[in-house]
């Protein structure tokens, strides 16, 4: 999916609105910092108040660690932006679908755990094999799965499941949390969208580029404090019949 020169442009304009409020902090704590070592220097100047000198110096470092803090931030948005304009590079590969979903259960079920979580799988029970980009796929679950946690803050139920649909093969992730109101649900996968405050705003969209990289799709249905599910449909590979 090949980003157009409209997009791009209100992509870039949405880019500068992020990145705004991380500068602003990171422009702010500086100038606090050069206030704290003038008070810092004076004081060690006069040879008067050690005790004050100490105290500017323990301040600025705590506005230090501020700032670093908001350059990982911009470091982290610059790079969600690279990656979601980049046309994804996929490593095809035949990948059964519910191997690398329970993989993904299994790697996630710790974390889950740690956030009063219960995971509940139902997986087909026969292969469902796509060509498929296994990293970046893996990628997209994750993603979902931690979207998820985020949406039961005092724990809940995660349901995921495979199934096969006449030519596709059929993720499901389920969760019981706070659900998304039905205005905002229309546009959970534009970019810069989150509902989250310190949200990327570019994991859903990422996702669904990817998804859709795949000649698959994504969809979601949600009902405010019930829970939310995605759904993912990728075609199955079909074996070449001998002539």
């Amino acid at each position: 999916m090949k980003i157009g020169v409209e997009e791009l442009g209100k992509l870039t304009g949405e880019l500068a609105h992020e990145i705004k409020n991380p500068l602003s902090t990171i422009k702010i704590n500086l100038k606090l910092i050069r206030e704290e070592l003038e008070a810092a220097k004076s004081a060690e100047a006069n040879q008067t108040d050690q005790e004050r000198s100490s105290q500017s110096f323990k301040r600025a470092l705590r506005k230090i660690a501020v700032i670093e803090k908001e350059t990982d931030r911009l470091e982290q948005i610059l790079e969600g932006f690279l990656r979601y304009i980049a046309r994804p590079e996929l490593q095809l590969a035949s990948v059964d679908i519910s191997s690398l979903v329970s993989d993904m259960i299994d790697f996630y079920s710790p974390q889950g755990r740690s956030h009063s979580i219960i995971i509940r799988q139902q997986l087909y029970d026969k292969p469902l094999v796509c060509k498929a980009d296994e990293g970046m796929l893996k990628q997209v679950i994750l993603n979902l799965f931690i979207n998820a946690q985020q949406a039961m803050s005092d724990g809940g139920e995660l349901l995921i499941r495979t199934a096969r649909q006449k030519k596709d093969a059929v993720i499901q992730i389920s969760d019981t949390g706070s659900g998304i109101a039905p205005d905002k649900l229309p546009n959970i996968f534009d970019a810069y969208y989150s509902s989250r405050p310190r949200g990327s705003g570019l994991g859903l969209p990422t996702a669904k580029k990817i998804v859709e990289a795949h000649n698959g799709t994504i969809s979601v249905d949600s009902d405010l404090g019930k829970g939310t599910s995605f759904t993912i449909r990728l075609p199955l590979l079909v074996a070449d019949r001998p002539e």
